[in-house]
């Protein structure tokens, strides 16, 4: 094989997708089921507002992916153009819009400033004590449930070999390029992709890569199907009311998340679970966004595994110890809208040698110390 991609969420599939779409000989190796870890417990929030700023060109190389991800993986991943809106209650929040607005646009982020009596024209029912909000026209969102297993079937069909409910035993350097031994066997390649997310930081350290990172889980809800009233996503700016945001499906249920802090994960078993205690404390943070909310049902709660890097920025390119090891991990609970952007620059880099999205701010030698040497950059 030409390259091992360590981890099935929506990152490795993504990846083992572009790469064998390059020609590529690619083997993805998933301890559960592909997508089934944090991708599957995600919100499934595709905007572009509130990032950091360097990577909004990643943000729109996967916006424009989504937009094609029908037709690329040969199914419906619910991926919807619906508009992302963020809600202004204070001050701060104000402030906070104006000012990612005005540094966001030379990215090319324009966002719509809007007053509250537009936005309650437009968006009835949405935050009516709010005194602004952003909208975001291209944003909207995709479906957690089948992007990734839609990414790994697709590579499948053109020549990727998809490896799931495997234990990983051992990663090696070989003469060839590295040997990882699983419970079903061992599989060589000569590029090692470690996609594992909130273990990610497990699989770096075992080459001399340390990156501070933690567990934590979510806590998400889904309701009772409503009559259908909000099209757009919906978010807030400066924290207020928690960080809640929510979104309406096309079957009526109202999906959230926020307004409740998240929980540790212990990384040894990787079972997040919901709090029932926080749900009551969660809703009525959510009911300034859509008061709606007041006498409804909650059908479902979950969780997952999500990796948090100690400076909130993901884990991306090439090993900064080990030739032909890369790293794609750590998105710290927004990785969901960047999965299709990912997989492409990192097939793009492990099959020519660079990519044209730039990706310096998240080189793992960010956290190298001063002492420690880094191989020489060249082409893979």
């Amino acid at each position: 094989m030409d390259v091992i991609v360590l981890g099935g969420g929506l990152m490795g599939a993504a990846s083992t997708y572009f790469l064998a779409r390059r020609g590529l000989r690619v083997t993805l190796i998933e301890r559960n089921r592909v997508g089934s870890g944090a991708t599957v417990a995600s919100f499934g929030n595709i905007r572009r507002s509130g990032r950091y700023l360097p990577q909004l060109p990643l943000a729109r190389r996967s916006l424009t992916l989504w937009g094609k991800a029908a037709e690329m993986l040969d199914r419906d991943v619910e991926f919807r153009a619906t508009g992302h809106v963020r809600l202004v209650f204070s001050q701060a929040g104000l402030e906070e819009m104006r000012s990612f607005a005005t540094a966001a646009r030379p990215w090319g982020l324009d966002l719509e400033e809007l007053a509250p009596k537009e936005l309650h024209a437009r968006f009835p029912g949405l935050g009516p004590e709010a005194i602004a909000a952003s909208f975001s026209p291209e944003d909207g969102s995709g479906n957690p449930r089948l992007i990734a297993p839609a990414f790994a079937d697709a590579a499948r069909r053109i020549g990727a070999e998809i490896v799931e409910t495997v234990e990983v035993k051992a990663i090696r350097r070989s003469a060839y390029g590295f040997a990882v031994e699983t419970s079903n066997g061992v599989h060589a390649a000569a590029c090692l992709l470690n996609t594992a997310g909130a273990w990610g930081a497990r699989v770096s350290a075992q080459f001399g890569e340390t990156v501070p990172i933690v567990a934590k889980g979510p806590q998400m809800g889904v309701t009772e199907p409503l009559p259908h009233r909000v099209l757009p996503v919906v978010g807030v700016w400066g924290h207020d009311h928690g960080g809640g945001y929510l979104r309406q499906v096309e079957r009526g249920n109202i999906v959230f998340g926020g307004g409740a802090e998240r929980t540790d994960v212990s990384l040894d078993t990787g079972h997040a679970k919901a709090d029932p205690a926080r749900l009551p404390g969660q809703l009525r943070a959510l009911l300034p966004i859509l008061p709606a909310l007041a006498n409804v049902s909650v059908i479902r709660t979950w969780s997952g595994c999500e990796g948090y890097v100690g400076d909130g920025l993901p884990v991306m390119g090439r090993s900064a110890t080990t030739p032909g090891l890369f790293h794609a991990f750590g998105f710290c609970g927004h990785g969901f809208q960047l999965g299709p952007g990912v997989g492409d620059v990192m097939a793009e880099l492990i099959s020519t040698g660079a990519t044209e999205t730039p990706i310096d701010d998240f080189r793992i030698e960010r956290f190298r110390k001063p002492h420690e040497e880094e191989v020489p950059r060249s082409r893979t």
